[in-house]
């Protein structure tokens, strides 16, 4: 056996894509070099790791053993590269975070300074929807997770960072009032844009309209926060969409806020972890420094919020 760490590492991604093209995309390889990478891993068993049917990559039961080792090996290597950081005095590890898609406006600035400040630490973030959130919490697969809407099936701990508020939005050029506040009866005609099910946000905007007694006008469903921005600045209909997630396009006035009776919803970020959770030290540690530090984030970077 010749194989290399990188070959298993190539392997690996592969795998968890079922797709050379995306594997290259993650990896900043060419696409021939990953394919290249495989031959070469390939070239060391008698049985295939992978099969190609009807131009779709699947892998085969070896390739999933094979995986399951890989997966041991790299950690045990990551491990020794921890240790030694350890030694020097150093925090080392890994942070695994699942982010709901909006809080990817939110998490980086918790971040910024605890990265900074512990180079030794890799950090893994899933920026997913609220279903998938939930299950990798669930399966104890993250440190923490970052919702806004509380997952009612797992016991959980958690520690609030900042008001999550939504509104209703719609494109620079709308005819509607945006002096004053419009009655619920605005969304009976309002043609509305949702997120797919599983979001966040759509699970507060369902609230707010059974709680109204409103039955929605919905022309469509995207499944990521940046489409719906694209499909409202484009003018194919409304959307309650969070604050946070529209600065850019409210400071570029390709976006309006309109006020309506009942709104904004305000749901608020949270960082939550499994109650009980056995912690490693590097999750102690950026715990300990949100709930020192979060005021001061919040101020810093989310006070802009309190003029709406």
């Amino acid at each position: 056996m010749n194989f290399t760490l990188h070959q298993l590492k190539v392997f690996m991604v592969v795998v968890e894509n079922a797709s050379v093209t995306q594997a290259a995309e993650q990896l900043h390889m060419t696409q021939p070099a990953v394919s290249i990478q495989l031959k070469n891993l390939q070239s060391q068993f008698d049985i295939p790791l992978t099969e190609i049917i009807g131009r779709k990559l699947y892998v085969t039961d070896f390739g999933r053993e094979l995986y399951g080792i890989a997966q041991r090996i790299l950690g045990e290597v990551s491990a020794i590269s921890y240790q030694s950081d350890s030694f020097r005095g150093m925090l080392t590890g890994r942070l695994k975070l699942s982010v709901a898609s909006t809080g990817k406006y939110v998490m980086p600035f918790y971040l910024k300074e605890f990265l900074q400040n512990n180079p030794g630490i890799d950090l893994f973030m899933d920026v997913t929807n609220k279903t998938r959130v939930v299950k990798s919490l669930e399966n104890n697969e993250v440190d923490f997770a970052l919702v806004s809407v509380l997952p009612e099936s797992v016991n959980i701990e958690q520690e609030v960072l900042l008001p999550n508020r939504l509104y209703l939005t719609g494109p620079a050029d709308s005819k509607l009032k945006t002096s004053g506040s419009l009655n619920k009866s605005v969304f009976d005609e309002l043609p509305l844009i949702y997120r797919e099910a599983g979001s966040g946000t759509r699970v507060t905007m369902q609230r707010y309209f059974q709680k109204a007694n409103i039955v929605p006008k919905i022309r469509m469903e995207l499944t990521s926060n940046e489409a719906v921005k694209q499909a409202v600045m484009a003018g194919l209909g409304y959307s309650i969409q969070s604050l946070l997630s529209i600065k850019n396009e409210l400071k570029q006035k390709e976006i309006k806020i309109f006020s309506v009776k009942g709104l904004p919803l305000t749901e608020h970020w949270r960082l939550v972890w499994l109650k009980r959770k056995n912690m490693s030290e590097v999750a102690r540690a950026f715990l300990s420094y949100i709930r020192e530090h979060k005021q001061q984030i919040y101020q810093k970077n989310f006070s802009w919020t309190e003029k709406w």
